[in-house]
């Protein structure tokens, strides 16, 4: 039976992050007893069935690699003890960073404990409500359009008025392999496929005007995308192919919600003062105030079109 990946990296990581939960559920080298049934004794310290079942219940393991996955999380949950107690020894709970870390993360879980609390279950999504979120966006699913493109990857640095007039005159994006190779630019090679899910819409707008063989210009940081599209085709998605992404998508956007009401709700009935007047809503920010060169354009991008993709939800489809 082959091992779950998932739990043998347990083994791996757990010199790290599995190491900073464990002291935060043991400060000081805390000897009191834990409760549940014992399954082994690490230098005097137990480890319980209770343990061994949040392993479990966490891990996600499938019913067929249970028997197998329990040995190995016994055994990590050896070898995390192993850590803590030399960590004990060592008095690393102490240290103010993992202090800081330790109290992060019970702020994270109490905090998510209380929301899980308040929220409760949210109910699924309804098949009419599914149905009515594909109808509504058929540039995602219905009339979704595959964009097929070549890209030339130079470094911004050698993107100059001559290779922009190169790119102007050229017909195809060979031509402009061709002038960098005269020029000794280095470039590399890429295909890129996307589809009108993945991309913003404002950007699907622009690439369905382009002709066929169009070349632009990307910019990425360090990085420069001279992209022609070789082809657009429709690649619709059905409703039964979608369905299940666009229910995990409503469901996940209901408990969005539903948090973010509870949130307004505690903000509302809270007196909050901020005691530093540069960080509180509203003020100018240091960095965009100085008088430095804008930032290339692209730079903000990933983050606008992850925000873009998860407004969507269901980007990536095939």
């Amino acid at each position: 039976m082959k091992i779950n990946k998932k739990i043998a990296a347990q083994r791996v990581v757990c010199s790290s992050l599995v190491l900073l939960a464990a002291l935060g559920l043991s400060a000081c080298g805390d000897k009191a007893k834990k409760p549940g049934q014992a399954l082994a004794s690490v230098n005097g310290e137990e480890i319980t069935v209770l343990q061994l079942n949040e392993e479990m219940q966490r891990s996600g393991v499938q019913p067929a690699q249970q028997e197998a996955a329990r040995k190995q999380l016994l055994e990590s949950l050896i070898d995390r003890q192993l850590l803590q107690n030399e960590a004990n020894k060592e008095k690393t709970d102490r240290d103010p960073k993992v202090v800081q870390a330790i109290e992060r993360a019970k702020s994270l879980i109490v905090a998510q404990a209380y929301l899980q609390k308040r929220i409760g279950t949210v109910a699924r999504p309804t098949k009419p409500e599914v149905e009515e979120y594909y109808n509504q966006h058929p540039e995602f699913f219905a009339k979704r359009k595959q964009f097929d493109m070549r890209e030339l990857v130079i470094a911004s640095r050698d993107m100059n008025d001559p290779l922009k007039a190169a790119m102007d005159g050229a017909k195809s994006l060979e031509e402009v392999a061709a002038w960098l190779e005269t020029h000794q630019v280095k470039f590399a090679r890429t295909q890129l496929v996307r589809t009108s899910a993945d991309l913003p819409p404002e950007l699907s707008s622009k690439l369905l005007a382009m002709p066929k063989g169009q070349l632009f210009i990307i910019r990425e940081g360090e990085r420069s995308l001279l992209i022609s599209i070789a082809e657009i085709k429709d690649s619709p998605v059905a409703l039964d192919a979608a369905g299940a992404q666009i229910e995990q998508f409503l469901f996940n956007k209901k408990n969005k919600d539903a948090a973010d009401a509870e949130l307004k709700r505690l903000r509302a009935a809270a007196k909050i003062d901020y005691l530093n007047k540069d960080v509180a809503p509203g003020a100018p920010d240091a960095k965009a105030a100085a008088p430095a060169a804008a930032a290339p354009e692209a730079s903000a991008k990933p983050a606008e079109a992850a925000a873009a993709a998860n407004e969507r939800g269901v980007a990536g489809l095939k």
